[in-house]
């Protein structure tokens, strides 16, 4: 979303900087008329610069609209990372503790209870350890028990 928008002000920023050309020529009353379509040949073309037309200004508004976007840019990224961090501290409270710690336990003695373990795959066959892959899966069961239920 935030590309798009640069991206439009970038064309609307373009369209105003360019300019059509500026003639000047005498009517048939010797009146000086100025205008972007000469009606007749001999016009002589001015060379007219103003703060919407001046390429140099033009390409300054630019610029300085493009660093403005990018602030904009990382001030949003910023504030998205704060919030992500402080849902993230959030979602440690005291309740979701205990729900691990508790979770972590039920895993463990499940393990410990069982003989034949089997892990699911991801169409719903059974893939059964060997009993070195069950000791495996009880002794990182334990670390996590000991991990999360550590401070109760």
């Amino acid at each position: 979303m935030k590309q798009m928008a640069t991206f439009l002000a970038a064309l609307l920023l373009a369209g105003t900087a360019v300019a059509g050309d500026v003639y000047v020529t005498t009517d048939a009353k010797g009146n000086k008329v100025y205008t972007d379509t000469p009606q007749s040949i001999p016009a002589q073309k001015l060379d007219i610069h103003t703060a919407n037309t001046d390429p140099g200004t033009a390409a300054q508004q630019y610029s300085s609209e493009m660093k403005r976007y990018g602030q904009d840019e990382k001030a949003d990224s910023k504030a998205e990372t704060q919030q992500t961090t402080t849902h993230q501290v959030a979602q440690t409270t005291a309740e979701d503790k205990v729900k691990r710690c508790t979770d972590a336990r039920q895993r463990y003695q499940t393990l410990m209870d069982n003989w034949r373990v089997y892990e699911e795959g991801p169409n719903g066959e059974r893939t059964y350890l060997t009993s070195e892959q069950i000791d495996a899966a009880r002794a990182n069961a334990k670390q996590a028990m000991n991990e999360f239920c550590a401070e109760q």
